[in-house]
């Protein structure tokens, strides 16, 4: 298969980026992160402080998301870079990237003030990881702009999802403003970034569907490069924060299957056809794993639950 230039790309869909980008404007609105942390519950942190999980009052998975989810937003300098690369620094994709950047960078932000303010995780373990994170590094590199647009259609998305389900695990009205706040962003993004691989599939389904196989078969949240990612990202899945069966319900079949609309494209090159039914038997998969890792979940909570004492 040929495949497309990206800055042939660009190009052809700059109109479609600077609709998208007018419409984000239009829609997005004003905020300031400053508004969202309880600074009436900060208090200073003594040389010798040594932070317990008793001061947080958050269960366990719920940490393990605010942490994954925070150094996701602190990594913001290689997001951008592998953002700029693709889509370039000039008119509307540019402006487009330079954009979603200053407004990603109100996430790690607020979340990173609200955690201080509040002590739901322990201060140096955070900042350690963010150390360790950036300087790893770690981000999916999708190497075209299809690629790129298709990934990021499903990962904001995804990403919107995991924060609002983290605030609402939050039993503090403040953490859960903070977390709907950020997600409330993340589904303005998600919509820019769908709308664009839309256009793509307008004009070329071929390179769309391929595009999107290849990400769904590779699919991974941001958070690979943060110290114990695997065992965090297994108590977020523990918890219902995000699991294949939310990838699957909530991502996959109403992106893939419904907007974009894949099984039932028409005039696709073979390679198409043939990544198209990798494309659906890959997702079909994701679901019935999902709904397997739902059910045996839900037995282990009954099972936890009949073994738990009665109290008075």
């Amino acid at each position: 298969m040929t495949t497309i230039p990206d800055a042939y790309l660009r190009e052809v869909l700059a109109e479609t980026a600077e609709q998208l980008i007018n419409r984000h404007i239009e829609t997005a609105q004003e905020w300031h992160p400053h508004a969202y942390i309880p600074w009436s519950a900060a208090e200073d942190f003594p040389d010798d402080y040594e932070w317990s999980s008793e001061e947080a009052k958050v269960p366990a998975a719920v940490r393990s998301a605010l942490f994954v989810n925070v150094l996701t937003e602190d990594n913001l300098p290689y997001y951008f870079r592998d953002i700029e690369r693709m889509m370039g620094r000039e008119g509307a994709w540019g402006e487009w990237v330079r954009r979603w950047t200053a407004e990603e960078g109100r996430h790690g932000i607020v979340i990173n003030g609200y955690l201080m303010a509040t002590r739901s995780i322990d201060p140096v373990e955070l900042e350690r990881g963010r150390m360790a994170q950036v300087q790893s590094g770690q981000v999916p590199e999708p190497p075209t702009l299809a690629e790129g647009l298709a990934y990021v259609s499903l990962q904001e998305l995804a990403t919107r999802i995991s924060h609002f389900n983290t605030g609402n695990m939050l039993d503090d009205p403040a953490g859960k403003a903070v977390m709907r706040r950020v997600a409330a962003d993340e589904n303005l993004h998600y919509l820019f970034y769908r709308d664009a691989m839309q256009a793509i599939f307008e004009l070329d389904p071929s390179t769309a569907v391929i595009a999107v196989n290849k990400q769904v078969q590779d699919f991974q949240m941001p958070g690979t490069g943060i110290p114990g990612f695997a065992a965090h990202a297994k108590a977020i899945a523990d918890a219902g924060i995000y699991d294949f069966a939310i990838h699957h319900d909530k991502i996959l079949r109403p992106v893939v299957l419904r907007d974009w609309g894949v099984e039932s494209i028409e005039g696709l090159s073979p390679e198409a056809e043939a990544a198209r039914e990798a494309l659906v038997t890959k997702i079909d998969r994701i679901g019935k794993l999902g709904y397997r890792m739902v059910e045996r979940r839900e037995k282990r909570l009954a099972a936890q639950a009949e073994r738990e004492p009665v109290r008075a």
